[in-house]
This record gives C-alpha cells, sequence and structure tokens, in this order.
C-alpha cells in the first residue's frame, strides 16, 4: 500500500477510533500516522485496514496497543542540552526580570509524555530562584494525552539510567532515593500539575509565562498546526515564550509567533491579535482552487464556530435559528432540521431559561444580558449548571442583525465551590480562578487537577505516616521483648538472692554462739536468734538501732573501746571476758569476740561480735 496517499478506509479507521475511544488523529499527518498504524497491523498479522477494524471489535484491549504506538513518548531530562542553556541564562531571566517579585511565574509543559521536560523545567527554575521562592511562586501545568504516560508522571519516579546526566549533587538536592529508584522532592512535585489535554480539542490554559511544546507539533498536518499555534498564541501573556523541538518551525505563521532564537527553537507572543486576525491564522484549503476567497472565509468563520468549546446559537432578527454549533446541538438535542426554523418552536427557547424576553431586552437596550447558574437537566440525566450570554449582533451600520445565544458550562464550578470550604492553600488559588470571566473557563480543569494532586500528596502522607507507626509498633515489640528478659533475669536473681539469704540465715541459725554484726556507725544489721534468746530482744525491734543505745546490759565503754580498734584497723581480732545481765535478770559471764567486717577491697564495712555465754 502506497502510504503517501490517503486511504478511504483508513479514515473510516480513524472515524471508527474517535466515536468508539474518543481519540481524535484526524489532525495528524496521514504518512506518519499510517505508518505507525502498519506497524502495528503487522504485529497482530492483519493485512489491510478493514480487518483491523474487525480485529478492534472482537479485541478491545488492541486499542491500548494501538495507542501505545501512536502515542509515541520520547522524552528525557534536558534533552538538547544547548536549547536549555538557553533557557537556563537567557530566556528565564527575562521572563523574572520582568515580573514583580510576588507575581506568580505560570509554564505549560504541553505534550509532556512521562514528566522529564517538566520536571526539568522545574529544576531550572528553582536553581534561578532558590527553593523557597519557588514553592511559592511557581505553578507548572504539565499535560498529555496519554494517561499512561500521565500516571508516570505523577509518580515522579525514575531509575538511575534516566538520571545519568545529573551530578551526585543535583540527584541529592532535588531527588530522593527509595530502593533503586529515584523519587522527585514532594515539596517541589507540589508545584508540578498534571492533567489529561488534547491539543487539538481542549481548551488552553491561560496566563502562561513559558510554553514548552516539544516535537508534538510535527505529528500534526498544517490545518491542525495552525489550530493549535493560535491557541498557544491565547494561552501565553504578552510577550510570553513558546519552546518548540528542534525538528519544528513557524515559518507559515510569522504573524502570530516572532523568533527569539531561532537556532534553538524560541519564540515570542506577537502582539494582541483581534478575532478576525485569529481567523486568518488558519490555514485555507486548496482542494477547490475555483472557490473565491470570500466562499474560503465563510467555511473558515463557519469550522471555527462549529468547533467552539461554548455552546452556542445564533438567531436572526426575525427570529429564526441561523445556525447552531456542535456543542449546543449536543447540549440541547438539536438537529441540522431545526436550522431555519422560528426560535420559539424550539425547546430551547423557554427551557432552561426564558430566551424570547431576553431577546427581546437586548434588543431595547443594545448591550448584552447575562445570566448566571441555570440549572439545565442533559440528556443522560445529569444536572449540569450553565452561564448564559445573549449578545446582540450589530452590522457595520448599526443595526441589529440577530442575536448570539452561548452557554457555559459552569457545573465544575459549583462542584469546587463546595470543596473548597474544607480544602488548603492550593484550593484556595482555584477558589480565586473559579471567580474569573468566562473567558478563562479553562482554568477550572487546572485547578480540579490541582486538587486532585494535593489529596494524591495527602495519601503519600498518609501511607508514610502508616509506615512510621508500623516501625514505632516493632520498636515497641522490641522494647517489650527486652524488657520480659530483663524481667526473667531479675526474677532469677531474685531467687538466688533469696537462696543466699537463706544459706546465710541457716548459717547464723546454725551458729551456737550469739552473732551481732554492726556497719561503720554502729548501727546493727544482723541479730540473730542466740542474741534474741540472750537479751529477748527481736531482730525486728534492734535492726537499724545503735548498739550502745539498747539497754541491754551490755557495759558501753568495754565495748565501745574494742569497737573502735577494729574499726581503725588496730587489730583484726579482739576479745573480752565480761559478766553481762540476761534476759532474766541474772548475771552470766559471756566471752565476747570482735573482727572486722572487711570488703574485697580492704575496706572496713563494719564489725562483728560473737558471743559466748
Amino acid at each position: 500500500m502506497d502510504i503517501s496517499n490517503v486511504d478511504p478506509v483508513f479514515e473510516i479507521l480513524l472515524e471508527y477510533i474517535k466515536r468508539s475511544r474518543g481519540f481524535d488523529f484526524t489532525g495528524y499527518k496521514r504518512s506518519s500516522l499510517m505508518r505507525r498504524v502498519m506497524k502495528r497491523m503487522h504485529e497482530v498479522e492483519i493485512e489491510n485496514y478493514s480487518d483491523y477494524i474487525d480485529y478492534l471489535e472482537v479485541h478491545p484491549q488492541e486499542f491500548i496497543q494501538l495507542f501505545n504506538t501512536l502515542l509515541i513518548n520520547v522524552t528525557s531530562f534536558f534533552r538538547d542540552e544547548s536549547a536549555w542553556d538557553f533557557l537556563r541564562k537567557d530566556l528565564i531571566p527575562r521572563i523574572i526580570a520582568r515580573q514583580a517579585p510576588s507575581q506568580p511565574i505560570r509554564v505549560w509543559s504541553a505534550a509532556c509524555a512521562s514528566g522529564e521536560e517538566a520536571y526539568t523545567l522545574a529544576i531550572i527554575l528553582a536553581e534561578i530562584l532558590g527553593i523557597d521562592e519557588f514553592r511559592e511562586r511557581v505553578k507548572i501545568y504539565a499535560t498529555d494525552i496519554d494517561e499512561e504516560a500521565l500516571a508516570q508522571a505523577r509518580q515522579a519516579s525514575y531509575l538511575s539510567k534516566d538520571l545519568a546526566g545529573f551530578s551526585p549533587e543535583m540527584l541529592e538536592k532535588y531527588f530522593e532515593r527509595i530502593d533503586q529508584q529515584y523519587t522527585f522532592r514532594k515539596d517541589l512535585r507540589r508545584s508540578l500539575i498534571f492533567g489529561r489535554h488534547n491539543l487539538t480539542s481542549d481548551a488552553p490554559i491561560s496566563r502562561i509565562d513559558l510554553l514548552v511544546c516539544r516535537n508534538a507539533l510535527m505529528y500534526f498536518n498544517a490545518e491542525t498546526q495552525a489550530k493549535i499555534l493560535t491557541r498557544f498564541h491565547f494561552a501565553l501573556n504578552e510577550g510570553g515564550y513558546l519552546f518548540l523541538g528542534k525538528a519544528e518551525m513557524l515559518l507559515t505563521h510569522a504573524g502570530i509567533f516572532v523568533p527569539v532564537d531561532l537556532k534553538r527553537r524560541v519564540f515570542s507572543k506577537a502582539a494582541k491579535l483581534g478575532f478576525r486576525d485569529h481567523l486568518l491564522t488558519f490555514p485555507q484549503s486548496n482542494r477547490d482552487e475555483s472557490n473565491s476567497q470570500k466562499s474560503s472565509q465563510v467555511r473558515i468563520r463557519e469550522t471555527a464556530f462549529d468547533s467552539s468549546p461554548l455552546a452556542q446559537i445564533i438567531v436572526d432578527s426575525d427570529g429564526f435559528v441561523a445556525q447552531v454549533n456542535e456543542r449546543a446541538r449536543l447540549l440541547f438535542a438539536i438537529n441540522h432540521s431545526d436550522i431555519g426554523r422560528p426560535l420559539q418552536d424550539l425547546e430551547i427557547s423557554y427551557r432552561p431559561v426564558e430566551l424570547r424576553s431576553c431577546i427581546e431586552q437586548i434588543y431595547a437596550e443594545r448591550r448584552s444580558v447575562s445570566l448566571r447558574n441555570i440549572e439545565w437537566l442533559s440528556a443522560s440525566s445529569e444536572i449540569i449548571h450553565l452561564d448564559v450570554l445573549v449578545t446582540p449582533l450589530v452590522d457595520t451600520q448599526g443595526t441589529s442583525i440577530g442575536a448570539s445565544i452561548s452557554f457555559t458550562d459552569v457545573t465544575s464550578y459549583k462542584r469546587l465551590q463546595e470543596e473548597l470550604q474544607q480544602s488548603n492553600q492550593e484550593l484556595e488559588m482555584a477558589y480565586e480562578e473559579l471567580q474569573s470571566t468566562n473567558e478563562e473557563l479553562e482554568t477550572t480543569n487546572e485547578e480540579l487537577q490541582s486538587s486532585n494532586e494535593e489529596l494524591e500528596t495527602t495519601n503519600e502522607e498518609l501511607q508514610s505516616s502508616n509506615e512510621e507507626l508500623e516501625t514505632m509498633n516493632e520498636e515497641l515489640q522490641s522494647t517489650n521483648e527486652e524488657l520480659e528478659t530483663l524481667n526473667d533475669e531479675l526474677q532469677r536473681r531474685s531467687e538466688e538472692l533469696n537462696e543466699v539469704n537463706e544459706f546465710l540465715e541457716a548459717i547464723l541459725i546454725s551458729l551456737r554462739g550469739g552473732v551481732i554484726v554492726l556497719d561503720r556507725n554502729l548501727q546493727i544489721q544482723v541479730w540473730n536468734h542466740r542474741v534474741e534468746d540472750l537479751w529477748g530482744l527481736r531482730k525486728k525491734e534492734v535492726l537499724g538501732q545503735h548498739l550502745l543505745n539498747l539497754d541491754i546490759g551490755l557495759p558501753s565503754e568495754e565495748i565501745r573501746q574494742i569497737l573502735r580498734t577494729c574499726l581503725s584497723g588496730e587489730s583484726e581480732y579482739q576479745e573480752i571476758v565480761m559478766d553481762v545481765m540476761n534476759r532474766r535478770g541474772k548475771m552470766v559471764c559471756c566471752q565476747i569476740s570482735c573482727t572486722p567486717l572487711i570488703n574485697s577491697s580492704k575496706e572496713i564495712l563494719g564489725v562483728i561480735l560473737i558471743l559466748q555465754a
């Protein structure tokens, strides 16, 4: 098959993909698109497009493989390093210099694939601004049509081979290592918002200072490229910059972008264009060169009107429906046959809002009428909220020629307003965005994605907290085991001590003589039963008492003398025989032996008295 020619069956395949999966590839270059489809067909051993359509109907999972083949995600960190050096040293300093210190910096990375270019932008801006100012001022919107690539980008996790160009210092500064993966810093990750976006059909993100779309336009045909570039022009602030891939040029669109550095494919936004100028940026078809310039312009205007993201109805001055764009036909179930009928014959004239009185008002007052937050039950039985704007159409002579009725879907605004009451700083910005004008409707998608990013971050933090609690539980279990081991040891020591005490008690009981053990202060520490029998004082009554303070009939001076001699270390043994009075009041002859109580360090801890009566 000659892929340079358009195959009608191939167009049927593209229409089937659009109808069944919502992916519109009709704007892509046919040569590269057909080449990739044929590559996938060869992999599943199918020869023609008709059979491949049948194969897709029977095997719906094949769509995933087909889209992965069509949506080539080739990207890396700091790809084309000289171009990134130009951004770092020249372009971004210009953006920062022209803004107030508190003014936010908004960057859009379109067709971001798996996120490497978005994180490259974050690293460059953080290096220039500093980490704290980056977190305060920078917001990077990264979009792609490929959900699988976006899921990988949101994880912000890469292998070491993906970061081969980073120095160890840069890796440590911007990434956290987890096993064999490197994850972008969470505090900086919050400044990046990833979301699905179709460059050919979705509304662009607005108020952008730097728009990066590298090597994506090359896959579209000239007409679709012009459509995308017009949206890029709308997205950029005055003086904003567009950064393309090295394979892309804007030679046919010099009117809306001017080169800043052609070698590195950096362009700046030209002066603000009017609606008429925007229409002229669309390429004109060469299929029928015999048509007049006026007819071509009419087709362009009709195409632009029909592809508008806002539902819109045009009514002429006689009250007949002149035009209804695709969005309005789908939303209000209006058929092509209804065009040319009186508006009052259609349900839309009084539901969801009374339009005839509004049209009469704008004709009388010559100004637009706006109706806010109108409820409408869609064909899918879903309640949606609409803002309705009725605008008079006036020709160059000032004559009213009709009315334009536009419907803006603000259902997402209503949902965000409820969520904003319980959200944090990220959602406060969303609240501000929700108060913007109808022309900034696309920022709703951007703020909603910010909410999702915040919830993902919260989930990650909760997972981290759970891991910390599990670690603490393991540590407590380990500590408990150590305490149990220590308790067993103490119990064993207690048993040993009890055995020693019993053994010592047995020795004291077995001695024939009385035994008194004194500390250095002559306080009683041991008092065995022989001494109890001698003087009638139980051990509990005397323990801790000064020996010489006891009224038991011991001669104090004689006993004090031998105790001092032993405590001073002058003698290792003293003996004295004296008469003492026992518990019965009888005088008995008692032999008293005194020896020092010495520990292993040769220190005298007290004395031991042995009495033989």
